[in-house]
């Protein structure tokens, strides 16, 4: 979820999937393989995350046993049964993996940390297993779902365990069902006041930090803002944006009278109250 700072090859990319929906080309067709089954992933998000996408990470602790289940999958995942899925599934497996890979992370520490920042190399040097490979959660992000997808809804559904993230779903994201679930999220998330404020009084609307960090993957799934040059990542991003709010606050976004800036992140763990 952090911004990423460096990159690592692109072969580790098409290493790891073979043949991917967007980036590495494909090769002879491969019949369709059934998907990962998501039942013990949706029994943990149903078991320890509320209404609000917080999380009970006390009691996932005690009993991590069907996330485990989830996460052996991942690793036993065969990349040419990922390759035969169509793009909806690969992606929603890789946001399960990431959003599931964050939950184990948060977990493994006794004391749970206060924060995802208090855990050293998180994003960067944990690994975890997937298809068979040992990648890191910046990898997941940032060198796959971000680079081989052109899906900028993914911030909205990628959680990295703080309070300024988007809410994490209570169910596990699929094929058949990503397009209604993104914009669910998207809808959420920017309903939220860690996502969206917009004060019309003031003239201000006010962004998550996700939308600075990112910008430039909005550009890419809309080429009439690409068009406008110089503007191209913030017009995007505010077109996005104002695709999930009600018509007054849109006429405010797509009219261009107002302050832009960002919002405060807030790092502390997205966990429930004890």
């Amino acid at each position: 979820m952090v911004p990423v700072r460096s990159r690592t090859p692109l072969l580790l990319v098409c290493g790891l999937v073979l043949i991917t929906a967007t980036g590495c080309g494909r090769g002879p067709a491969v019949a369709p393989q059934p998907p990962l089954d998501p039942a013990p992933f949706n029994a943990v998000l149903r078991s320890v995350v509320d209404g609000r996408g917080l999380v009970d990470y006390a009691a996932l602790q005690r009993d991590p046993a069907q996330l485990d289940r989830y996460l052996k999958a991942l690793g036993a995942l065969a990349p040419k049964r990922f390759a035969s899925w169509s793009e909806a599934e690969q992606i929603a497996v890789l946001i399960n993996a990431y959003n599931g890979f964050t939950l184990r992370a948060i977990i493994d520490n006794d004391p749970i940390r206060p924060s995802i920042k208090a855990i050293p190399g998180v994003w960067k040097f944990r690994r975890h297993q997937l298809m068979g490979r040992s990648l890191t959660l910046d990898g997941i992000e940032h060198e796959i779902l971000r680079r081989e997808y052109n899906e900028p809804r993914i911030h909205a559904a990628l959680v990295c365990a703080a309070i300024s993230c988007p809410p994490l779903r209570r169910e596990a994201f699929t094929g058949a069902a990503l397009n209604r679930q993104l914009e669910d999220q998207s809808t959420l998330w920017l309903a939220s006041p860690v996502g969206l404020v917009i004060d019309r009084a003031a003239g201000t609307v006010q962004l998550s930090q996700i939308f600075q960090w990112f910008a430039e993957d909005w550009p890419r799934a809309d080429p009439q803002a690409a068009a406008v040059p110089g503007h191209q990542k913030q017009s995007a991003v505010l077109r996005f944006v104002a695709r999930y709010v009600p018509a007054q606050e849109r006429a405010l976004i797509l009219g261009g009278a107002f302050r832009l800036s960002y919002l405060p992140y807030n790092w502390d763990l997205n966990r429930q109250s004890p």
